[in-house]
């Protein structure tokens, strides 16, 4: 979520070396740092709950999960973002400690201030990465997740999963129950779990 934007032109070498030592996180838009700020219960639990489900699926293949903390660099348009959830299966990630430039999967939990930038500008932003076949929106209040996968042509096609489905996320191959999504999440309309 963006709360403040900073004044001046902050060089992407400067934004690197202040996230070390920042007490918040910042995503970073073209020499502007905007902070970030915390949350939910819900956000944070689905999450957590689709990072350890993916983990446990590539354990040993090689690819990587990171959550919440790991950013994604966009170095064609100047941009870092942290994703909720992202998997690289690229080995020239493995060269940078602190953000990841080839994923092949990001995955962005909903809130009532971030969904149009993240249904928007951010996806926007995200199709500048070749590696991207998928970018996933999950909704943390009602049992929807929203899967937009690149085709052979190039063009994003959404693949919407809703209660009682199976989610696939082709990929890294992988598929679960959305049950296991939501698992010891309280949704708003309970009428909906």
């Amino acid at each position: 979520m963006v709360i403040s934007q900073s004044e001046y032109y902050i060089s992407p070498e400067e934004y690197l070396e202040g996230e070390k030592v920042s007490e918040i996180k910042h995503e970073y838009i073209d020499g502007q740092v905007y902070a970030m700020a915390g949350a939910s219960d819900a956000h944070v639990t689905v999450s957590m709950n689709v990072s350890m489900l993916l983990r446990n699926h590539l354990r040993g293949s090689g690819c990587r999960v990171y959550m919440l903390d790991m950013k994604a660099q966009i170095e064609v348009i100047n941009r870092y973002f942290y994703p909720d959830v992202m998997v690289t299966c690229d080995t020239r990630d493995r060269e940078s400690e602190y953000f990841k430039s080839h994923p092949c999967l990001i995955i962005e939990v909903l809130s009532e201030s971030t969904e149009g930038y993240d249904r928007g500008k951010k996806f926007a932003s995200y199709r500048h990465l070749e590696s991207l076949q998928e970018y996933v929106l999950i909704s943390p209040d009602r049992i929807s997740v929203e899967c937009f996968r690149r085709n052979e042509e190039g063009h994003w096609v959404l693949y919407p999963y809703e209660k009682g489905e199976e989610v696939h996320l082709a990929s890294v191959d992988f598929r679960c129950a959305i049950a296991e999504i939501y698992e010891d999440v309280i949704l708003v309309d309970e009428n909906t779990c």
